[in-house]
């Protein structure tokens, strides 16, 4: 398990607020995949997901890619927000692979002094996978009302990363919505999977509704925004967060 999260203060470098303002922009970080599925929807849902960012006055934090569900995300609240809505961390190892770019073509090094920032938000480049999770859910925790986590469509690394927000949740390390975005019931199977493991035994009663769901960008911001805490979170004390 990464470092304890801690509470960053108002006026902090990840654009949840600006020096005179005394209301923090909502902070959602997304998990989504680096490919654009093969449903033309996938793609729509991240396009009506940056609207309704948008339409909230909600920052991004994601991934770092500009490829996939990532980069048409990123790109399209960039166009609507500006670049300072957005601010994508990607570990350096991955910058070939989830960036726009030959994967045997430029050197990592070239590819870090290329970063277009007008078109994609602020990028952190990180050394590996913990630091970019442990920095993507600080600036989520240390965000305004409506902060939270939403998963869109992805791949093994999209899953992984919405069950550890949300088994960070359960064991009280933070205490931000988790939503995820059902689009044409990709996330079916794992909702599914929930109820198995509630009727078996293996997630509490009082932990199923960790996770929810919604089925419109509207619905995901609605989601977050009225957010409310599973009664079976453990109570756990986990030192500054």
């Amino acid at each position: 398990m990464s470092a304890p999260l801690t509470t960053q203060p108002n006026g902090s470098a990840n654009g949840t607020s600006t020096p005179n303002s005394t209301t923090k922009h909502p902070v959602i970080c997304v998990f989504c995949g680096a490919s654009p599925g093969t449903s033309p929807a996938h793609l729509a849902a991240a396009r009506d997901l940056a609207q309704a960012l948008h339409a909230s006055n909600a920052h991004l934090v994601y991934g770092g890619g500009t490829v996939g569900l990532m980069g048409e995300l990123a790109k399209t609240l960039v166009s609507l927000s500006g670049p300072q809505a957005v601010h994508g961390i990607i570990p350096r190892a991955l910058m070939r692979f989830e960036r726009n770019t030959d994967p045997n073509g430029e050197s990592i090094e070239a590819l870090e002094k290329v970063i277009d920032e007008s078109k994609f938000g602020r990028t952190t480049i990180v050394p590996d996978m913990h630091t970019r999770k442990h920095m993507m859910a600080q600036e989520v925790i240390a965000g305004g009302e409506g902060s939270g986590f939403v998963a869109l469509s992805g791949g093994y690394g999209t899953l992984e990363e919405l069950m550890e927000v949300v088994t960070w949740n359960q064991l009280g390390i933070h205490e931000k919505g988790v939503v995820v975005f059902n689009v044409e019931g990709y996330w079916d199977g794992l909702l599914e999977w929930v109820r198995k493991a509630v009727e078996t035994g293996f997630v509490g009663e009082g932990n199923k509704g960790i996770m929810v769901e919604a089925k419109t960008a509207e619905e995901v911001v609605e989601k977050l925004r009225g957010y409310r805490n599973a009664e079976g979170r453990f109570k756990l004390s986990w030192g500054e967060k």
